[in-house]
């Protein structure tokens, strides 16, 4: 018999989408490059047009730097699908600008595909950091599908993907998504035979928004955000898993509940001859809706605020099914804004082996 041939080694390119991300992606890069300790990778910061100072931040370490040019347009999906088109290794490991990548989970997440090759992705627990804003408190509260260990049906936040997963089905992030991006690539990798776990481990800290709830709702309602729902509806239609999404999505539940609300307050408005009484019962609904999600939450800001976010989503989701769409797969219109060291000639960078010296 001859020698063993030795096993290929391990290699990951760590993609972060940005935008206006100045104040944390320092951190962000620095924890991924010692992250890598040990592994050969690359990180890559995917920009969807930041118009503060996170990309001259990232051009001071070494990483690749690209950003979104006309006509491209911001979204939540177009950051990972350009971070993947310009990624070379064999695991794509997906970041927020806002998070810090925990030590060593890596090689835990690299173990596990390595010993379950029929899974395309795994992460783990989002540990969120800022919680004094209701959206965040609510996450938390609620023990959504970040929460979940084992398998699961999407990869909310990100993790390590496989890359022939991905290749597999087509494209890694829907350009066209506003949100709701992770769920659309579990269920086509899913329905592709493929499966996503959770590790019972932190995957990164989150730092998300300190903004005030509200004007984090209205923010969300104008980038587009909360169109996410109806825009993965519209990306699934007459696709097999389309009747499977349905099934999975309890927010289509929750908002066909809130038009029917919606409907029949309307019709009370409309029919009844008497106009207080008509008014007083709606406004007695709706105040009855806040109290019961009140008891429910814990408290009447907690209330008031998951009533209002219901309305916000529910309002958003026939825009966003009508969007027109472009081709998912097209290539992301961009330009390289900064090279690691030695790819600025043209030629391709060279493999690195990053250590805890040189990130």
């Amino acid at each position: 018999m001859g020698a063993e041939r030795p096993e290929p080694p391990l290699s990951v390119s760590i993609v972060i989408k940005t935008l206006n991300e100045e104040k944390r992606i320092a951190a962000t890069v620095e924890h991924a490059l010692a992250a890598l300790g040990g592994i050969q990778g690359e990180v890559i910061v995917a920009d969807s047009g930041s118009s503060d100072r996170t990309v001259a931040i990232a051009s001071g370490y070494p990483v690749l730097v690209v950003q979104i040019a006309p006509p491209a347009l911001p979204s939540c999906g177009i950051g990972p699908q350009l971070g993947f088109q310009h990624a070379r290794f064999d695991h794509i490991c997906l970041l927020d600008g806002d998070m810090l990548l925990d030590d060593g989970f890596l090689a835990a997440a690299l173990a596990f595909l390595a010993e379950n090759p029929e899974v395309a992705g795994v992460t783990g627990h989002i540990e969120e950091m800022l919680v004094s804003s209701l959206e965040y408190a609510r996450r938390v509260q609620r023990q959504g599908p970040e929460a979940r260990t084992g398998s699961i049906d999407r990869m909310n936040g990100g993790g390590l993907y496989r890359r022939s997963a991905i290749e597999q089905v087509g494209h890694f992030s829907d350009r066209n998504l506003h949100g709701h991006e992770e769920f659309d690539l579990g269920i086509r990798l899913r329905s592709a035979g493929w499966r996503l776990h959770r590790l019972d481990r932190r995957f990164v800290q989150h730092f998300g928004h300190t903004l005030n709830s509200y004007l984090l709702l209205v923010r969300r309602w104008k980038n587009k955000y909360l169109q996410g729902v109806g825009e993965l509806l519209r990306a699934s239609w007459r696709r097999p898993y389309f009747f499977q999404l349905l099934r999975e999505l309890p927010e289509l539940k929750l908002w066909g509940m809130v038009y029917l609300w919606w409907a029949f307050s309307i019709a009370l408005l409309l029919w009844l001859p008497d106009r207080t009484l008509a008014l007083g019962l709606v406004l007695a609904l709706l105040a009855g809706i806040v109290g019961l999600m009140s008891l429910r939450k814990g408290g009447l800001g907690m209330g008031l605020y998951t009533v209002a976010a219901w309305f916000f989503h529910a309002a958003a989701l026939p825009l966003g099914f009508l969007r027109p769409r472009r081709a998912p797969a097209a290539p992301i219109e961009s330009r390289i804004l900064h090279q690691p060291e030695g790819a600025a000639s043209g030629e391709a960078p060279q493999p690195q082996v990053f250590t805890k010296a040189s990130s």
